[in-house]
């Protein structure tokens, strides 16, 4: 039986959650549905999540003693790791020592803030199939990554990212040997931790990609159980999703396929939460890609398709509820991005974006926007999934952000 205690008093159930975007202020809201008291950790000040929290907290989360200090002081029961810069390797030694669960586990964290990490996983500990790769420190294993001895390098074209980023940064695709350097220096300027390794893979012909959102709960024998969401298809460019929608037509044999590699990984992750495994698709043929122990931004589409949203999943998941993964309606999602670079923006056009039918709007706060920096979401339902996406691309495209 679980037991949910009341917010701001003795016996209060206490989440603190290590970043707040847009993804983590979704996830403190669903807490807060369950009478959770919330705790918003982000490198800045007015996150969106610490907007909505019972308490917000600004630290540098990649500096072990802060990160230490804080949780110490705090003493929250489950600490959710919503970003990749973090100190995780002090998570790891703090849920050794029994001062806290770390969500889903602290290992899970540590190997998923790489890309080094979480790909050695997959493919030479569980033997997925993924593309070929090579990590590299320099421009000149780079280039001999790419040409390799007697010819079996990676080859063009290729795709060069930091083992450390998200969101597409430092990401970009290598056609020839102009290309190299280029890519290189764009590497070195993505990562979340500074200059530092990358990794290069050899291009795959796919013919779409997807996320497979996966969650791991608890059953009513107290055994964890996997569950799947329907697949979400997604576009992407230079590594950062502008669109999504769900679910993705597959064929029997990939769906099953994708769902097989996300067990595998999850279960080797372990834990409690829900995990976004991203998947290349071609035909019948899967290969894994990455994965995020925590909701995936091309999810945010669930707010409107899904009973239970990735968030709701999320929260469910990790305090021991039970879940559902079932489609309320197909549906898509668009990027607003902010266009300018100011703080304190303010955005034009919303009531002609919500006059396109079946939509809705998440503007996220973010204090400051930059040109491409994503301030909130359209999302629109529709039983033709390609109408859904025509609608949420139309609603998107009627907000302004302006400078306020």
């Amino acid at each position: 039986m679980t037991t949910l205690g009341t917010p701001l008093s003795p016996s209060a159930t206490r989440v603190m959650l290590l970043g707040s975007g847009e993804l983590g202020k979704e996830v403190l809201i669903a807490l807060q549905r369950l009478g959770v008291e919330t705790l918003a950790v982000d490198r800045y000040e007015n996150a969106p999540g610490q907007q909505v929290a019972h308490h917000a907290r600004t630290i540098t989360m990649s500096d072990p003693a802060q990160l230490k200090a804080l949780i110490e002081t705090e003493r929250p029961h489950l600490v959710v790791p919503e970003i990749e810069a973090i100190a995780t390797l002090m998570l790891e030694e703090l849920e050794a020592a029994g001062v806290v669960r770390v969500i889903p586990t602290a290992r899970a964290a540590r190997l998923t803030m790489d890309r080094e990490g979480i790909r050695r996983l997959a493919a030479e500990t569980l033997g997925l199939p993924t593309s070929p790769y090579r990590f590299c420190d320099s421009l000149e294993e780079l280039q001999a990554a790419i040409d390799g001895a007697d010819g079996k390098g990676v080859g063009y074209p290729c795709i060069v990212k930091p083992v450390m980023s998200s969101s597409g940064k430092g990401q970009s695709k290598i056609d020839g040997p102009a290309d190299v350097e280029k890519a290189w220096d764009y590497a070195m300027s993505g990562g979340r931790v500074g200059p530092g390794r990358i990794i290069v893979e050899g291009f795959i012909d796919f013919d779409y990609e997807i996320t497979q959102l996966t969650v791991r709960a608890l059953g009513v024998d107290g055994q964890v159980e996997t569950h799947f969401c329907d697949p979400i298809g997604h576009v992407q460019v230079s590594g950062d999703y502008v669109e999504s929608w769900q679910p993705h037509p597959m064929t029997p044999a990939a769906l099953q396929r994708s769902r097989d590699i996300a067990k595998a990984v999850t279960d080797d992750l372990g834990g409690q939460g829900l995990f976004g495994v991203e998947l290349f698709v071609k035909g019948d043929q899967v290969w894994f890609s990455e994965v995020s122990p925590r909701p995936h931004d091309t999810g945010m589409v669930t707010m409107i398709t899904q009973w239970q949203n990735e968030f709701e999943l999320h929260a469910r998941a990790i305090l021991g509820l039970p879940v559902s993964t079932v489609l309320k309606s197909p549906g898509a999602s668009a990027v607003i991005y902010g266009g300018v670079e100011a703080s304190g923006i303010a955005f034009d056009g919303v009531d002609e974006a919500l006059r396109v039918p079946q939509t809705e709007l998440r503007l996220f706060g973010k204090p400051e926007s930059f040109t491409k920096r994503r301030m909130g979401v359209a999302l629109a339902f529709d039983a033709d999934v390609e109408k859904a996406r025509a609608h949420a691309k139309l609603a998107a495209s009627k907000v302004k952000p302006r400078r306020g």
